[in-house]
């Protein structure tokens, strides 16, 4: 038994101290609005805060992303080493949009991992950012990698207590809900398997790192796998779903593979080209 289960009147105690606090008080509207017909299934080159504000209020149903990580990669057309506080103000201003343009009840997933090397738990001060925008943190994903060189090499003070590094095998999916945890749908539109679901919710994926990296040129791209279990778990056939840092399109890819709407933004003219093409290289709705 649980420690969850041997609680005596749980029920009663949940409603007593009460559920996320931190998000009552909100003033989010329920009014939901279409997604204008020039933006739907359409990869676009731009600065995703200024692409989002010619959006409507809530009209998306799915963010799915993966910020970059501010490690010092080489990314196409940003520089991925800048200033920590410039980082997230950049960051949190193209997230406030995609909190407005988010339908009451729809989610916002962020696969992120924390930079140890500079001591910086940015999974951590998003899901903070989220909450004092009172969305409701939903849950956290472990998408464990199995990153074999992490564990086998030495760092910091070896068999030394002076400063041990810390390094992780896995990535963090943070999961927030505007408004509500439940997100209305249309019940014949789901398409999630039984076993899926009791597999996905399980909040450890095991799931390989993306193969295709070389055949993108693109240095941090996450595998199909990861925004599949995303968009069938937490999404319904025809839900909009918006990826703001769209990179080579693996989103919006399965996006279109799983018959949601997509709207892919990234800031590199190189980057759309490549997921316009990978997008809509094939029929899929055949």
């Amino acid at each position: 038994m649980s420690r969850r289960e041997k609680v005596k009147d749980r029920k009663e105690k949940e409603i007593r101290r009460g559920k996320y606090f931190y998000a009552k008080g909100n003033d989010f509207s329920r009014i939901i609005n279409p997604v204008p017909i020039e933006f739907v299934d359409q990869i676009i080159c731009g600065d995703s805060e200024e692409v989002l504000k010619k959006l409507p209020d809530n009209c998306i149903d799915l963010v799915f992303t993966s910020p970059p990580y501010n490690f010092g990669l080489d990314y196409d057309a940003t520089d991925d080493a800048i200033d920590w506080q410039k980082y997230f103000d950049k960051l949190f201003a193209i997230f406030d949009e995609c909190i407005r343009v988010l339908k009451f009840g729809g989610r916002i997933v962020i696969n992120i991992q924390p930079s140890w090397s500079d001591y910086i738990p940015t999974h951590h001060i998003i899901s903070k950012f989220f909450m004092d925008r009172k969305l409701i943190w939903n849950g956290e994903i472990l998408w464990e990698k199995h990153h074999y060189n992490c564990k086998i090499t030495a760092w910091g003070s070896w068999k030394s207590p002076s400063n041990p590094y810390l390094k992780y095998t896995w990535e963090f999916l943070e999961v927030f809900c505007k408004g509500d945890l439940k997100h209305e749908g249309d019940s014949s539109l789901i398409d999630i398997k039984s076993h899926e679901f009791k597999k996905w919710v399980y909040a450890k994926w095991d799931i390989l790192p993306e193969t295709k990296m070389q055949e993108f040129k693109h240095d941090a791209m996450f595998p199909e796998q990861l925004p599949e279990r995303v968009l069938k778990l937490f999404s319904y056939k025809n839900d909009v779903i918006l990826d703001p840092f769209n990179g080579a399109g693996t989103t919006t890819y399965v996006a279109r593979k799983l018959e949601r709407r997509y709207i892919g933004i990234d800031v590199s003219n190189t980057y759309c080209k490549r997921a316009e093409r990978r997008t809509t290289q094939n029929d899929l709705w055949c």
